[in-house]
């Protein structure tokens, strides 16, 4: 298949459509390094690069007869981002009542939120799990966990507790 070039760069078949192969080619390698920047972890990078070409790809036939399909391909990837970012800010607050201490901050708070919660206890990682993330009350996570009420709310006071520190020390 012979392809048409602009400035030395594929930019079409000989049937003068763009081919997602040739747009990935083109544009996948750039969309990563501005994701690194953005997101300030490669790994995180990589993953918003390729949930942005999965979704151009399911569309291409539509996407490719865009007049701007490298801008819907940025808007599709900073969508991506901006919901993880959220994601991750809402889980922060709703567990420590901290908020992010910057726009960057919620993709590193995943990070840090990750080891903080391994940190903890089985019973407190439990206890903070049932009555933060699940809404259940001490007393409905009590009879859950097979434990009193009262030793619900002691753990997930003592996990919020090494939660708040070990963020603190990141912050500090």
């Amino acid at each position: 298949m012979r392809l048409a070039t602009a400035g030395g760069r594929p930019v079409a078949d000989v049937d003068g459509m763009l081919t997602f192969e040739i747009f990935f080619e083109r544009e996948g390698l750039m969309l990563y390094r501005r994701m690194c920047v953005v997101t300030r972890n490669p790994h995180e990078a990589e993953e918003i690069t390729q949930d942005a070409f999965l979704a151009i790809f399911e569309r291409w036939d539509r996407v490719s007869s865009m007049d701007d399909p490298v801008g819907y391909l940025y808007r599709t990837a900073f969508n991506r981002w901006k919901k993880l970012a959220r994601r991750a800010a809402r889980q922060t607050r709703e567990i420590v009542g901290v908020a992010p201490p910057d726009a960057f901050g919620p993709i590193d708070e995943r990070a840090v939120m990750d080891r903080a919660i391994s940190a903890l206890s089985p019973r407190q990682r439990a206890a903070i799990v049932l009555t933060e993330l699940l809404g259940y009350q001490a007393k409905e996570a009590a009879e859950i966990l097979g434990v009193r009420a009262s030793t619900v709310r002691a753990l997930a006071s003592q996990g919020r507790a090494v939660l708040r520190q070990m963020l603190e020390e990141r912050d500090g």
